[in-house]
């Protein structure tokens, strides 16, 4: 498993209670060990960072995009993200 950012605990509790729609569809695939009978999380603190979801089994960060990430800022975080190798 990834190291765990302890300082983003809270904001990641927050996020899991007010997922995107997308995320929520998502997340129904995804809970329960339905995929593979893989475990997954959603809203994970990893490093820095707060991923959608992650299958610690395959070591697989999935990130479901909005509106937000099509914006300037949006767009030079994701790629400092990108380049982090977790």
């Amino acid at each position: 498993m990834q190291p765990y950012n302890k300082n983003l605990k809270l904001l990641s509790r927050d996020l899991r209670s007010n997922m995107t729609d997308a995320e929520q569809l998502l997340w129904q695939r995804l809970r329960r060990k339905q995929i593979l009978g893989l475990q997954s999380y959603r809203k994970k603190p990893i490093l820095n960072f707060i991923v959608d979801f992650y299958c610690a089994a395959v070591n697989l960060v999935i990130e479901c995009d909005g509106g937000q990430h099509y914006m300037e800022d949006g767009l030079l975080a994701d790629q400092i993200r990108d380049e982090i190798r977790l």
